[in-house]
């Protein structure tokens, strides 16, 4: 496994996309997000804090799923900028009127100031120009036997448009997605312990090549640091359509579309004592004992 940041994905554009605030979470990532609340049910410990990583992006309608499951926990909603945090604020914070306001812990839409025993990220990591540092920042938000859940794209995400833009001599369509296996090996090396990880594939379908861009339009952009650098014409879209629309329609007549969706939960041990295999005394410590002992 490599150390160093993603080779394909730009640095720059990576930040224009994490502050981007979509008028609403892309379908994907709400079902994701539903698909590993669901997987909460395996965990057995309660957390009395717990951390909402970018929901602004990553998902919005199952925050308050995660509020009803750990009704007394005092939640946190962190944002990369202050105007998703405020869009965080007006649209998830609990109504007047719901009991889980008065009733449960008040939402906290900042950074919490102590570590927190739960850390939910969906969607967040495959689009960060270095998502080890990213981990590292997890695990530091995280008290000790606190855990992360997290989700993303891996490898197979779009696998049928490679080949096609390929064939038409194009860039690649994404930059490249990571393997769950490489993620578990980042999660130890940044001090996480028992990574657990698992993957799906989700086929969506779509009636027309429109639909289609629209929905990649919203899951994020093109990151690739190979990209076309430039805008592309109104030819070379018509282009894109009809090549969608050839290579892609599958045996009920809709287009088809791959997505690799990998999940990981990790705990966060406590710190090992390291202790060294040597001793090391000062030269003039040692000259000051052969003096002592010296007949």
């Amino acid at each position: 496994m490599s150390t160093q940041r993603p080779p394909t994905i730009d640095p720059q554009a990576a930040t224009r996309w994490a502050a981007q605030l979509p008028e609403q979470s892309p379908w994907l990532h709400e079902e994701v997000a539903r698909r590993m609340e669901d997987r909460l049910q395996w965990i057995t410990r309660t957390p009395a804090s717990w951390l909402h990583w970018g929901p602004m992006q990553g998902g919005r309608q199952v925050h308050e799923q995660l509020v009803q499951r750990y009704p007394k926990a005092q939640c946190f909603v962190q944002e990369g900028s202050a105007v998703q945090a405020q869009a965080a604020r007006a649209q998830l914070q609990q109504a007047w009127w719901k009991p889980a306001r008065w009733l449960g812990a008040a939402t906290q839409f900042a950074a919490p100031a102590q570590p927190v025993q739960m850390l939910w990220a969906n969607m967040a990591l495959h689009m960060a120009a270095d998502p080890q540092a990213l981990i590292q920042r997890w695990h530091a938000a995280l008290e000790v036997d606190g855990y992360l859940m997290f989700s993303c794209l891996g490898p197979d995400t779009l696998c049928e448009l490679r080949p096609l833009y390929a064939s038409l001599g194009w860039p690649a369509p994404s930059h490249d997605f990571t393997d769950m296996h490489d993620w578990g090996d980042m999660l130890v090396h940044a001090g996480f312990a028992e990574p657990v990880m698992d993957m799906e594939r989700i086929t969506l379908t779509y009636t027309s090549a429109d639909t289609l861009l629209a929905e990649l339009r919203g899951l994020g952009r093109n990151l690739h640091t190979e990209r076309f650098p430039a805008l592309r014409g109104r030819q070379w879209r018509n282009t894109l359509g009809a090549a969608l629309e050839r290579t892609l329609r599958g045996p009920d007549g809709r287009l088809q579309l791959t997505f690799e969706v990998v999940y990981g939960h990790a705990f966060k041990p406590p710190p090992k004592l390291t202790v060294s295999s040597e001793t090391r005394v000062p030269l003039e410590e040692m000259r000051r004992s052969l003096r002592q002992i010296k007949p």
